[in-house]
């Protein structure tokens, strides 16, 4: 059996949106200035976000699925393969090298997709496999990455996964009544546009192992987050019970993939969470007992990318990477949250 190293990663993003003018120029008119839009709005913990879609200048909440569609072809090719290209680059890679190609998105679709059109444009072989992952939200990243990890480590090829997500695509219609619609106004406040790939290596030195996983669904809690299909785009449904129903399995499922290789929270020298929010990144962190500064690097990716969807603990994990402050032996936790209820965690270790 083979190790499996995540040795390159890339990203790329449409341009910049910043937070506070999104709301002076767009989304206080639309939510008649309600106080309690406008506390979510600049409250959540983003300062900067991308769009493929910026509303200041376009309106599409008016756009039908289809139209929306056809945006995501054109706006999501250039920046997949933005983000391909840097990961192979990154590895010392050539697209010839690559085994099996990954691609997660849950904000667009189009037959062929970018599994097959990034594929063919960067000259992976014709017997590269693929695997479309689509439409489980948030947390797709780190299944994705164990899919990838299983091919890796049973073939003893290189892998490539590619998370991209444009949610700027899916703007709602502002309908009577829908300035004390909560949840909407979190979802037109947090999340942004981002491309991030991996590269998986066979036995390599450097980098970081994937070493385990672990993940629970809890489908008693499946209606508090939805990502449904509408004539409009996709309409996000984000409870604000999401937070303290996370908090009823974080610390179990983190103690049972830990203890399995002998740790402890302890003993774990990087922390990529997924910030789908301020409240559940401080939820996570009370549970498991966690400092501000093991924390840092989520903020920090909400800070100036927004929520990106399945793209964003990749954007995390990168970041703690670059930072230049892993050694070897040291054990990193990759942790997503996404519909299903799902808590899905991945134990990775420096080499």
């Amino acid at each position: 059996m083979h190790t499996a190293v995540l040795t390159g990663q890339g990203m790329a993003f449409p341009p910049a949106m910043d937070q506070q003018a999104l709301w002076d120029d767009v989304f206080t008119r639309r939510y008649s200035g309600n106080r309690t839009a406008r506390r979510i709005f600049l409250g959540c913990g983003v300062s900067t976000r991308h769009g493929a879609v910026d509303p200041r200048t376009e309106d599409v909440s008016a756009w039908t699925t289809g139209a929306r569609m056809r945006r995501y072809v054109t706006a999501a090719h250039p920046l997949g393969r933005e983000a391909v290209v840097g990961a192979l680059t990154d590895a010392g890679l050539h697209p010839a090298d690559v085994g099996l190609f990954v691609v997660v998105s849950c904000t667009g679709y189009a037959t062929p997709g970018l599994d097959i059109t990034l594929a063919t444009e960067l000259g992976m072989p014709a017997s590269t496999q693929r695997l479309l992952i689509g439409h489980m939200g948030c947390y797709a990243a780190l299944p994705a990455l164990s899919t990838a990890t299983d091919y890796v480590r049973t073939r003893g090829r290189p892998a490539v996964v590619l998370c991209i997500e444009l949610p700027s695509l899916h703007v709602q219609p502002f309908a009577p009544g829908a300035e004390n619609d909560v949840e909407q106004i979190v979802a037109h406040a947090l999340f942004g546009d981002a491309a991030c790939a991996l590269v998986l290596e066979p036995d390599v030195s450097g980098g970081l192992e994937v070493i385990d996983t672990e993940a629970v669904t809890d489908p008693s809690s499946a209606s508090l987050m939805t990502w449904t299909v509408t004539d409009h785009g996709f309409r996000m449904s984000l409870s604000a019970k999401v937070p303290d129903r996370l908090a009823l399995h974080v610390e179990k499922t983190t103690e049972e993939l830990l203890g399995r290789h002998g740790l402890g929270v302890e003993d774990i020298a990087g922390w990529a969470i997924h910030p789908g929010g301020p409240r559940i990144v401080s939820v996570v962190a009370e549970k498991l007992g966690l400092r501000a500064d093991q924390t840092a690097a989520t903020h920090e990716i909400l800070d100036i990318r927004g929520n990106c969807s399945s793209a964003t603990v990749p954007l995390v994990l990168q970041l703690i990477r670059r930072k230049g402050q892993l050694r070897p032996g040291d054990p990193v936790v990759a942790m997503a949250f996404g519909p299903g209820l799902t808590l899905w965690n991945v134990l990775l270790k420096a080499r």
